[in-house]
């Protein structure tokens, strides 16, 4: 029974040598079979002759063996040779996909992808396969040509006499002294033709004509009224809204359910907080009627559409001097004015006449050189120099020119910018029809 056993192992073991040795003799025929392919091809395009060659490289390429990567950027070099018949630009890209989405990927590999879509005006595809390739390389190369690429950008066609900011993906805009909402690429959503309009949040805006407020949804329809005698209201957000009286303002839910609290002004309510003015001082309300930062300043810093504190920031004034306050505690120097700080970013500062950013801790961030600036949306802020406007990167970069009369911040991707037809919008060409949103 023992030799029997023996028997049976030693001819397992034989077996599993003969099966290794035919593998390994299929390969190595299979490799050289692929180097031969390889160099066939290589005759014809020495002599200009890239069709006969194509075919041959793809059969070199198709196979599992040691000169996969050689045929691969032969067949690359053919298709490039042929890029402009019909079906090779497609086979072109379509080989270099597949090899980006290897897990060894090399970052010339990501390069080269993109490199071609540039080429050929593709820049949404080209900045997302730059991003895929920084995500998985951190290649330094590939960050630099992204960075020298994701601030190219198309401007709307269409143009308003008056906007604000943009919020939540939709902005107040103005023509022919009417008011209604569009999106953040300039689409009307409300049309103007009201006297005057709220930020849409919550499916609704805020709106006037004549003496009637009320509150409309993105299609116009009338969803809620107030017959109080109503003389201003703030911009809406958070579902709340104030409204100002003969005695004061008010703060008011999207139903127009007020509050008993009086005010002598109040902001936009953000993030649950709220700038609010009472016996001739400013601070910060929070949503439940608590203040966060006691009425004791000159001016809470705000917006233009009243927002006031992001970030765990806010920036006081007192005389003449503008503070940084986060968390209730006074950080950095003293400046003479301040944009408040977005939901991320730097926030623009006023010193010694120029404008330059700052961080939450109050640390230079970007030099004191403009004219004029607003703080950071997204990665970009706008800066003025001389008498035009144009961005920079939260590098200090100027990414977009210094072409426009006026300019706002970003958000979701796109700007309002003046120009002589009036306000339109810029949009980054990766956030169009909604690539990276």
């Amino acid at each position: 029974m023992k030799k029997k056993t023996r028997i049976l192992i030693c001819i397992g073991f034989c077996s599993l040598l003969i099966i290794a040795w035919i593998i390994a003799v299929s390969s190595k025929s299979t490799a050289e079979r692929q180097l031969e392919l390889i160099n066939q091809a290589r005759v014809l395009m020495a002599d200009g002759i890239y069709s006969p060659a194509v075919p041959l490289l793809e059969e070199a390429a198709g196979y599992d063996a040691a000169h996969r990567l050689t045929a691969e950027n032969e067949l690359k070099r053919a298709y490039l040779a042929l890029i402009n018949n019909r079906g090779f630009s497609r086979k072109y890209t379509n080989l270099l996909e597949k090899q980006i989405n290897r897990r060894d990927a090399l970052p010339d590999v990501f390069i080269e992808l993109a490199s071609y879509y540039l080429s050929v005006s593709k820049t949404q595809e080209a900045l997302e396969v730059m991003k895929i390739g920084i995500e998985r390389t951190g290649d330094t190369e590939i960050v630099s040509l992204y960075e020298n690429n994701r601030y190219v950008f198309e401007i709307s066609r269409a143009a308003y006499d008056n906007v604000t900011a943009i919020f939540e993906g939709t902005i107040q805009v103005e023509r022919d002294g009417k008011w209604g909402v569009a999106s953040s690429e300039g689409i009307i959503i409300i049309e103007c033709k009201y006297d005057k309009i709220s930020t849409f949040s919550n499916d609704r805006a805020i709106v006037m004509n004549g003496t009637m407020v009320y509150a409309v949804d993105r299609n116009g329809n009338r969803i809620a009224i107030t017959h109080e005698d109503v003389l201003e209201f703030s911009n809406f957000a958070e579902n709340r809204v104030s409204v100002r009286f003969h005695d004061g303002w008010r703060r008011a839910t999207g139903e127009f359910e007020f509050g008993t609290n009086v005010f002598e002004d109040v902001g936009m309510h953000w993030q649950g907080n709220v700038a609010a003015m009472v016996d001739g001082k400013w601070g910060v309300m929070g949503i439940d009627n608590k203040w966060l930062i006691e009425p004791e300043f000159d001016e809470i810093i705000q917006d233009e559409l009243g927002r006031s504190y992001a970030q765990g920031a806010v920036f006081v004034r007192t005389g003449e001097h503008v503070r940084l306050l986060v968390d209730g505690e006074i950080i950095g120097d003293v400046y003479e004015d301040a944009r408040p700080f977005n939901d991320v970013g730097y926030a623009a500062v006023k010193r010694n006449g120029n404008w330059g950013y700052i961080d939450t801790m109050g640390v230079e961030t970007v030099p004191f050189i403009y004219d004029d600036a607003l703080s950071f949306g997204q990665h970009l802020a706008a800066v003025k120099i001389g008498e035009l406007w144009g961005y920079i990167s939260v590098y200090g970069h100027l990414v977009i020119e210094a072409e426009f009369l006026e300019a706002k911040s970003f958000s979701g991707g796109s700007a309002p910018v003046r120009t002589d037809r009036g306000w339109q919008f810029i949009t980054l060409i990766e956030f169009k029809r909604g690539l990276s949103l």
